[in-house]
C-alpha cells in the first residue's frame, strides 16, 4: 500500500483542502519532537494539497489517556460543536493519536470525528486511512503496537527501578520524617543533601537515606515510645500539634501520619518499595506483600528493632478499621467544635478520618454532612459571612470615628471614597479579611488591594477562624500595604508583622489633640 508521490501530487490549479494538524510529544519519546512532526505534516500537506489552518498540540503529554490532553479535548469539542473550519485532521502516526491501553478507546475518538464529517489521516503510516479492509486491519495492528510499546516500556522501567531499590538506593518519593535524602554518584560518593522538591539530574546519580536533624530523630523515638505505652495515634498527633511540631511536609500531624511512622520499616534501615502502584496511569492499587520490593539494612536505624517490633505488635492488636458510626461521631464533634465543615478542616483535624475515607465510606462529603445535620449551602454560607463582615467593618469604622472624637480629634467617614479623614491631615482605608483555612488547615487572609483614592494609612482587620471575632489589625503606611502579598498568613515576615496590633489605639493616639485652654473639656 505504498503511496506513489506522482499520483499523490496535487494539481496546482486545484483549490487546497482546509485541514488541521494534531501534535503530541510525550517525555519518554523525544524522537517525536513537535517540530519534527510539524515538518513531516507540512511536507505531506504540500503533496496532498492541504492548507493547514489550525493546530492542536499536547506537548509533554502521555498518550495513555485523554485526561490532561487539552489539545485533543479541544479538537474533539470544536469538531462536535461544528466550530471546526476544516475537513481533515492530519496526525504524524497512530501512536501520536494515542497509546490507549484499550485500542477501542483510540478508535472511539476517531469515530467521533468521522461522525461529525471530519476524517483523520496519518502522514507517516504506510497505509491510507480510507476505510478499506486492508487499512483498517493495519490500523488495528498499529494501535495494538502503540499500546504494547507503552506496556513494554513500563515493564522495563519497573525492572530497572526494582534493581535500584534492591541495591539499597531510594526508589523515589519523600524522605520521611527524621530522614534526609543524600545524593551520591555511581560509586556512592556523597554529593549533596537534597532539599524538598529537589531531585537528581544525572542518570548515573543515586539517592540514599541518611539521618536528619537530632531533634527530629528524638521526636521519632518519642512517637514510638508513646505508641508502645498505649497512646492512641490521635493522642500522639494532638500532643505534637500542641507543641507546634509539624510533619516533614510542613503539615499538622494526623492519625494517618503517626501510624505511617510507627509501621514504616525504613526506621529500622529497610527499604520497601512497590507497596502501591498505578502503572500505565491506572487507578492506584495496594499490592500484596509478596510483590513488595525489599532491601534490608541499607540505612541507619533511627529506632531499635526491639522497639519497632513492639510497635508492630501494638498496631496489629488495635482495630485498624474504624466503623462508620464512629466516623460520624468524630465528624459531629468536629462540627460542634468548628461550627463549619470542609475537606481541609477534616484533613487538618487529628481526631477525624481523612476526607478521602469519608468520601469512600459515604459516597460524598455532602452525604456525610447530611448524616450529622450539616445542611448549609456553601454559597449561602459564603454570602452570609461576607454580609456579616461588611456590617462588622462599618461598625468598627463608626466606633473608630467616635473614639477619635472623644480623644479630641476630628474624624469623618466618606462612603463615596470609603476613607476615614482624620483632622484633615491624613486619610485611612479600612478593609476586612475573612479567615480561610488552607488545604492543610492553616489560616490565611485574602484581601483586595485598593485601586482608587489612595490613603496615607491602610488598616486590614484580620478575623479569627469563626469570622466573628477580630484576631488583630494590620496598621501600616499605604505604601507598605501595597507591597504586601494579596494573601496574608500567620507569619508574613518582620517587615509586615511589625505593623500588627491588637486594637486601633495607635490610630487614636495619632489623632489625639490636647484640649484647648479654657475649653469646657479641659
Amino acid at each position: 500500500m505504498d503511496r506513489d508521490p506522482g499520483v499523490l501530487k496535487a494539481s496546482a490549479s486545484k483549490p487546497k483542502i482546509r485541514a488541521a494538524q494534531y501534535l503530541r510529544m510525550s517525555t519518554d519519546l523525544q524522537t517525536y519532537s513537535i517540530e519534527n512532526q510539524k515538518d513531516a505534516i507540512s511536507d505531506y500537506a504540500d503533496i496532498m494539497g492541504y492548507d493547514i489552518v489550525a493546530t492542536y498540540e499536547d506537548a509533554g503529554k502521555s498518550g495513555l489517556q485523554i485526561n490532561g490532553r487539552a489539545g485533543l479535548q479541544r479538537l474533539l469539542a470544536d469538531i462536535e460543536a461544528k466550530r471546526a473550519d476544516f475537513e481533515t485532521v492530519i496526525v504524524y502516526d497512530v501512536s501520536r493519536w494515542g497509546r490507549f491501553q484499550n485500542i477501542d478507546e483510540s478508535a472511539s475518538y476517531e469515530y467521533r470525528c468521522q461522525m461529525a464529517g471530519v476524517r483523520i489521516e496519518f502522514c507517516a503510516e504506510q497505509f491510507a486511512n480510507d476505510g478499506s479492509i486492508g487499512s483498517d486491519m493495519l490500523k488495528v495492528i498499529k494501535r495494538s503496537m502503540a499500546a504494547e510499546a507503552s506496556r513494554m516500556l513500563s515493564q522495563k522501567v519497573f525492572i530497572g527501578q526494582s534493581r535500584i531499590v534492591k541495591m539499597g538506593f531510594r526508589g523515589g518519593g519523600y524522605a520521611g520524617y527524621g530522614f534526609r535524602r543524600l545524593l551520591v554518584d555511581a560509586s556512592r560518593k556523597p554529593k549533596a543533601i537534597l532539599k524538598p522538591r529537589e531531585w537528581k539530574s544525572l542518570v548515573t546519580d543515586r539517592v540514599i537515606l541518611v539521618p536528619g536533624p537530632a531533634e527530629e530523630i528524638a521526636i521519632v523515638r518519642w512517637i514510638f515510645k508513646q505508641f508502645v505505652k498505649g497512646k492512641l495515634e490521635v493522642e500522639i498527633a494532638r500532643a505534637l500539634n500542641e507543641r507546634g511540631v509539624v510533619t516533614d511536609l510542613n503539615r499538622p500531624w494526623t492519625t494517618a501520619s503517626v501510624r505511617g511512622i510507627v509501621t514504616n520499616e525504613q526506621y529500622i534501615g529497610n527499604n520497601v518499595w512497590n507497596r502501591t502502584s498505578e502503572r500505565l496511569h491506572r487507578k492506584r492499587v495496594r499490592n500484596p506483600p509478596s510483590e513488595w520490593i525489599r532491601a534490608e539494612n541499607v540505612s541507619e536505624l533511627l529506632v531499635s528493632r526491639r522497639l519497632f517490633n513492639r510497635a508492630q505488635a501494638v498496631a496489629k492488636a488495635r482495630p485498624v478499621r474504624i466503623s462508620n458510626d464512629q466516623m460520624l461521631v468524630d465528624l459531629s464533634n468536629l462540627l460542634e467544635k468548628r461550627g463549619w465543615l470542609s475537606g481541609s478542616i477534616i484533613n487538618a483535624d487529628p481526631g477525624c478520618s481523612t476526607k478521602r475515607l469519608y468520601i469512600h465510606r459515604f459516597g460524598s462529603l455532602q452525604a456525610a454532612y447530611r448524616l450529622v445535620g450539616f445542611e448549609a449551602s456553601l454559597n449561602y454560607r459564603h454570602f452570609n459571612i461576607n454580609n456579616e463582615l461588611h456590617r462588622r467593618r462599618l461598625e468598627i469604622i463608626k466606633n473608630l470615628v467616635a473614639t477619635i472624637g472623644q480623644a479630641g480629634g476630628l474624624a469623618h467617614y466618606d462612603p463615596k471614597t470609603d476613607l476615614v479623614s482624620v483632622n484633615e491631615e491624613f486619610t485611612i482605608a479600612i478593609s476586612i479579611a475573612r479567615c480561610r483555612p488552607s488545604t492543610y488547615g492553616y489560616p490565611h487572609w485574602p484581601f483586595h488591594k485598593r485601586q482608587r483614592a489612595d490613603p496615607e494609612v491602610s488598616v486590614l482587620i484580620r478575623m479569627k477562624p469563626d469570622n466573628v471575632t477580630v484576631r488583630d489589625y494590620v496598621i501600616a503606611p499605604a505604601s507598605e500595604a501595597q507591597r504586601a502579598a494579596p494573601m496574608l498568613s500567620p507569619n508574613n515576615g518582620v517587615r509586615l508583622d511589625a505593623f500588627l496590633f491588637q486594637s486601633l489605639d495607635p490610630l487614636v493616639e495619632m489623632a489625639r489633640r490636647a484640649p484647648l485652654e479654657g475649653s469646657p473639656w479641659g
